[in-house]
């Protein structure tokens, strides 16, 4: 019997990950093909090309292409059904949340969750060979998972400087050349590109939790994300509040917010790029200085 449920768990768990490299394979065609069915606008940037360092045009400035945004109407109606998902379970729990828990409470919960998701923020620095990020993160872990308590702290900025940089699949993606595709809003989730949907994906993918732990471990994560989800509404109130009353168009100005976002971080992403071959020139110079002066 044991030996049964030890197969069923493993079962189980390739179950999940064979769906997930389903999903992905889905959306990297639909990718592919809306590439190919379009012309080039800045989501398609090549950001291995670090000649130009300047960041890409931004939604709504002056000579940018408007958003790619071909599922529109299906887009502003998933919007409103998150919407009710918000306004009838959300909101109601992280408002009872914000009276129980107290700001600086709830500040180092936001700490921990982001100390304990180091890995894809780690992975994707290797990925896109900025190994000095890569060793911070890995630094920021050990600090703030001892001297702050799990993560509860952060001593690791405060005390040393080690600052965490976000970074994920979807700019790894774009680091490679990959355009960011249709503008998509997602259930619950929220608003995103088909690119940063795999990149979530792939993100997804790398917990060890799905491949280590037993099958009915998954419950303990689904509870862990869902109390996340709840800390992080509460925190965001202010900022929900203020497009709420100031903004007339409510879905251009989510669209608008979370595009400009991303596009500043694959500008850093490129950058990141230019520094390091600008590392290597100098590199190649010295040598070619060293070997004159042998010569």
């Amino acid at each position: 019997m044991e030996t049964d449920g030890k197969k069923s768990v493993w079962s189980r768990g390739w179950h999940r990950q064979l769906g997930l490299a389903g999903a992905m394979a889905l959306m990297l065609t639909l990718l592919g093909a809306c590439a190919a069915s379009r012309p080039p606008d800045y989501g398609d940037v090549a950001l291995m090309d670090t000649k130009d360092a300047s960041p890409p045009p931004q939604p709504n400035a002056p000579g940018a292409a408007p958003p790619y945004d071909p599922f529109e109407p299906l887009n502003e109606k998933v919007l409103t059904v998150n919407e009710k998902f918000d306004d009838w379970v959300l909101w109601p729990a992280a408002r009872a949340y914000s009276k129980v828990v107290p700001p600086p409470a709830r500040a180092g919960i936001t700490r921990f969750f982001k100390n304990v998701g180091v890995l894809p923020r780690f992975a994707n620095d290797v990925l896109q060979f900025r190994f000095v990020q890569a060793g911070t993160e890995a630094s920021r872990f050990g600090i703030n998972s001892t001297l702050g308590l799990l993560g509860f702290y952060d001593p690791a900025q405060n005390w040393f400087g080690l600052r965490q940089v976000n970074n994920d699949f979807g700019l790894t993606l774009a680091k490679y050349g990959v355009g960011e595709g249709p503008y998509v809003m997602l259930p619950v989730f929220g608003p995103s590109t088909v690119r940063d949907t795999i990149g979530k994906a792939a993100d997804g993918a790398m917990n060890p939790i799905s491949y280590l732990a037993p099958a009915t471990a998954v419950y303990y994560q689904y509870a862990a994300e869902g109390f996340q989800a709840v800390n992080q509404r509460a925190q965001e109130e202010p900022l929900i509040k203020q497009i709420d009353q100031f903004s007339l168009d409510k879905y251009g100005a989510i669209q608008d917010a979370y595009l400009q976002r991303r596009h500043v971080q694959e500008a850093e992403v490129r950058n990141a790029g230019l520094q390091l071959r600008l590392f290597q020139n100098s590199d190649d110079q010295r040598a070619e200085s060293h070997s004159s002066y042998d010569w």
